[in-house]
């Protein structure tokens, strides 16, 4: 089954900038997908549009459609969508609204009026999968970086998503907590099933537990498929090229060429 699916979509801005062109792109169930590209080649926008923050919150024109879990976006509530779908921004701090680890877990369950016994059993569930178990009492204020970006995956995971997305989910770790986030959201996707969709620049630490690679420029989905692929048409027809790992980037940029259709097929 799709998790998510866009078909034909395009979308601007209320104020007349199209950001997104003719999106054609199938996440099936259980993949863990990276979007990449330069600055302001859509990776963003695309990731709101699957969360249903745009058009919803945003306004602006939509063409085409989005469905995640079989919903159209267009058609439901961007509160109805969070049962399928969670997105830590890459402002993650920006989420974090409570004093302590447990109050921050609980604080969507209790906006959701869900009972006291069902938030706790749920909230030990989610800290044990982020590896923050015993720390409910403590400040979040008082937590790493690392473990504060643990707690806004936490706070996610607690209301029971089957997508999890994350925007630039490392632009504020060191190469250490970039490496055990992926390492935790690879064991999301592994052992618990989730869908993952990653944001990503830095392409070294995620590449192991990819399986969906999506480039984007100027707001359309150049290449997409299997890493591997991907990663050599970035390095032979040199699009965003400084992406591939240089230890990957001289071996593919040697092989033979591949058609540009090829890769476009997810």
């Amino acid at each position: 089954m799709d998790a998510i699916r866009f078909a034909n979509m395009s979308y601007a801005y209320p104020h007349g900038t199209v950001v997104l062109h003719d999106i054609q792109l199938t996440i099936k169930r259980g993949t863990f997908a990276v979007v990449t590209g330069l600055e302001g080649a859509g990776k963003t926008t695309l990731c709101m549009a699957m969360t249903g923050a745009v058009p919803g919150y945003f306004g602006g024109r939509m063409a085409g459609s989005v469905t995640v879990g079989g919903m159209n976006t267009a058609k439901v509530a961007v509160a109805d969508l969070a049962h399928k779908i969670g997105n830590v921004l890459a402002d993650y701090d920006s989420q974090l609204v409570a004093l302590t680890v447990a109050e921050e877990v609980a604080f969507g369950l209790e906006n959701r009026g869900a009972a006291p016994e069902e938030i706790a059993v749920l909230s030990t569930q989610a800290l044990a999968m982020v590896g923050l178990s015993g720390k409910e009492n403590v400040e979040v204020s008082s937590l790493s970086g690392g473990q504060r970006q643990r707690l806004a995956i936490a706070s996610m995971l607690v209301t029971e998503p089957d997508i999890l997305v994350l925007d630039e989910p490392t632009s504020a770790l060191d190469p250490e907590g970039s490496a055990e986030l992926y390492g935790l959201l690879g064991e999301l996707n592994r052992r618990h099933g989730k869908t993952v969709v990653v944001v990503e620049h830095s392409l070294a630490d995620v590449l192991p537990y990819t399986n969906l690679l999506i480039l984007m420029e100027q707001g359309k989905i150049v290449a997409s498929g299997q890493p591997e692929a991907v990663l050599t048409f970035m390095a032979q027809e040199n699009v965003y090229a400084e992406a591939v790992p240089e230890r990957m980037r001289q071996e593919m940029s040697q092989r033979p060429r591949r058609q540009r259709e090829v890769m476009q097929s997810a």
